[in-house]
């Protein structure tokens, strides 16, 4: 089966209550769609991905089993693979293989547009994220377009894997390696 733009929703954004241009009559407009309009107009995206990636959700449950206050945010750095990433919406270039990429975790709820005030949230307190969390659920990530949401949604996908095997060798997701080549941006 291939989609077409006709099985697509069309929803006009600066509207309250929300509009649907086109709706196809087959399918029910989706709960997530608040979480989407958020990152269009919140952080300028022109694409935003939602998952229920296993790892995404395992990254949060070894968040939440680290305690109160820990979980949070997943923080990692020192891998090839942050460099896939922006520095944040008002600055220029990419991350660095020293930076910390951080990623925002928020608390699940019963209805998937209840979530939306707490994604709000998050982007305000971490301005240059990418993506949010959602404890015990998946993952929310957006980009300048079609291609960067899927590449990042993809280096997010690895990065959680790699996370997950990481603590299961009881490997640090924060390293302090010492930089050995100048800072390039």
């Amino acid at each position: 089966m291939s989609l077409s733009d006709q099985d697509l929703e069309a929803v006009r954004q600066k509207q309250k209550p929300r509009t649907y241009l086109r709706s196809p009559p087959q399918y029910k407009p989706s709960q997530c769609t608040p979480l989407f309009l958020a990152a269009f107009t919140r952080r300028g995206a022109g694409c935003c991905i939602h998952t229920h990636s296993q790892w995404a959700v395992l990254v949060t449950l070894l968040l939440e089993a680290q305690g109160p206050g820990k979980d949070k945010v997943f923080e990692i750095n020192n891998l090839e693979q942050i460099k896939g990433f922006g520095r944040g919406m008002t600055k220029v270039g990419n991350l660095g293989y020293h930076d910390t990429l951080r990623i925002p975790v928020i608390e699940n709820t019963p209805h998937e547009e209840d979530l939306t005030e707490y994604l709000e949230e998050a982007m305000e307190k971490y301005p240059d994220a990418y993506a949010v969390l959602v404890r015990r659920h998946g993952v929310y990530v957006w980009g300048d377009n079609v291609h960067k949401a899927k590449t990042q949604c993809e280096s997010l996908d690895y990065l959680f894997q790699l996370a997950v095997e990481m603590k299961k060798l009881g490997l640090p997701w924060i390293t302090e390696i010492t930089q050995i080549a100048p800072q390039r941006t």
